[in-house]
């Protein structure tokens, strides 16, 4: 029998994605002797890949809502250092099909759009301070589309708060977003005075910190432990079987996918629970990056093709340190619907759309291609904000010692964002019953 074995923890987690390793240095910095298990290499879907001296983020890269997200809320009480690098709204262009006009981030690019007229804009303005002041709210019951049309809302108003929606939701059926869920994102947002930040060496310098608190905390990290099976008696989980051994705790905080979870508790009272959740559709994109030998200067970081959906990202520059010296490393995003996933055709016309769009902003970029990076059905989020998918609790009722983390979960914000603060949220829940011992 391995020591582990025999070895109780206050809290195994599963999984070693930022949800789980995020939870687990919390949970040790707090004093609670952890364990994180992890199938495959630790950050999940959030890791950086170095080929040819670029390092490839992984993952959704960029932070929204920064001064607001619960990342800030682990960087002060995990003393974590994070290289914040803010993204410049001035340099942010929507393309709209014969010239270039401000992306309305802020109150300055709302005012010299060309995508809306100087009544729109007043229209658009007027719904966004309603949104700020939480006069407006929306219902978990009532699409976005559906809201606007209720409102009577203005074509080309609809037109921009869709299409806002579809760049921050990863999405190209925007009006299928929940109208609580669309407020509630845009009053972070439009409240933030740091909208959108990304971190200074990528996905792995974020991993690094999370992995030195946790070890620095007596906590435990054991990669290459894919979990077989669940153990429970009464209401209790009391073991997760790995490639690894078994390991034995008082809490269980799960954060792998449901579709993977579902796998690992047959024949246990999880089961039923996790199958409402197991058939989530993720929200797919397109990434195709690029490395560049050379920089190609254009006045603009980001660019968002608004027919298309799909943008391109100066990823360099805010963070030289993913590219080698003199070198500028692009990152190009559509969306996908399920649709588009079973049509090959329409897949690589997506692949030719993207390469014209660099071929539009960044001329010369092929002549200074080293290397490309293209991942053809990216899961930029495990669920998809739709009506008919509701996010996963944080705990389960029949088992008291359950919890749930993970970008699948109830939680503020989206993407990387709903990672952390079902994390937290979860820890929270965990240190609560210690509280009460």
């Amino acid at each position: 029998m391995e020591a582990h074995e025999t070895t109780y923890y206050d809290a195994v987690i599963v999984g070693g994605g930022l949800a789980g390793l995020s939870a687990a240095a919390y949970l040790s910095k707090k004093g609670k002797k952890v364990v994180v298990l992890e199938r495959g290499n630790l950050g999940g879907r959030a890791v950086t890949l170095k080929i040819k001296g670029f390092a490839f983020n992984f993952g959704a890269h960029a932070i929204y809502g920064r001064d607001t997200s619960v990342l800030r809320k682990f960087e002060k009480e995990l003393a974590i250092h994070i290289d914040w690098r803010d993204f410049q709204p001035n340099k942010a262009k929507y393309d709209i099909g014969d010239r270039l006009t401000d992306v309305p981030a802020n109150i300055q690019g709302l005012f010299s759009t060309c995508v809306l007229n100087s009544m729109g804009k007043i229209k658009f303005t007027f719904e966004i301070f309603k949104t700020m002041l939480h006069m407006e709210k929306g219902h978990p019951h009532l699409s976005i589309a559906k809201w606007m049309e209720e409102k009577e809302i203005s074509p080309d108003v609809k037109d921009m708060m869709l299409t806002l929606a579809s760049s921050n939701f990863f999405t190209r059926e925007p009006e299928r977003i929940p109208s609580d869920v669309f407020f509630n994102y845009y009053q972070r947002l439009f409240t933030t005075n740091k909208p959108v930040a990304y971190i200074g060496g990528g996905w792995q310098a974020l991993i690094n910190e999370f992995v030195r608190v946790i070890e620095e905390n007596g906590g435990t990290i054991i990669t290459k432990a894919k979990a077989e099976a669940v153990e429970a008696e009464n209401d209790r989980v009391i073991a997760v079987q790995t490639t690894q051994g078994m390991f034995r705790g008082h809490e269980f905080l799960f954060c792998i996918p449901p579709k993977e979870l579902e796998k690992i508790v047959v024949g246990t009272k999880i089961e039923h629970f996790i199958k409402q959740y197991s058939s989530y559709e993720p929200s797919y994109v397109y990434v195709y990056d690029v490395g560049l030998a050379k920089r190609i200067d254009v006045p603009y970081t980001y660019i968002y093709d608004k027919k298309n959906k799909m943008f391109i990202t100066d990823i360099s520059h805010y963070d030289e340190t993913c590219v080698p010296e003199g070198g500028q490393l692009l990152q190009a995003i559509a969306y996908l619907t399920e649709e588009d996933l079973k049509d090959k055709e329409k897949i690589q016309e997506y692949h030719e759309k993207i390469e014209a769009l660099y071929d539009k902003h960044f001329a010369g970029w092929r002549e200074q291609l080293v290397v490309p990076r293209v991942s053809k059905r990216a899961a930029a989020q495990e669920i998809k904000w739709t009506m008919t998918q509701k996010p996963m609790p944080l705990y389960l009722p029949d088992y008291r010692n359950v919890f749930f983390a993970g970008d699948w979960c109830e939680g503020k914000g989206q993407l990387s964002e709903l990672s952390f603060h079902s994390a937290y949220e979860s820890s929270k829940l965990i240190l609560q019953k210690y509280s009460y011992v």
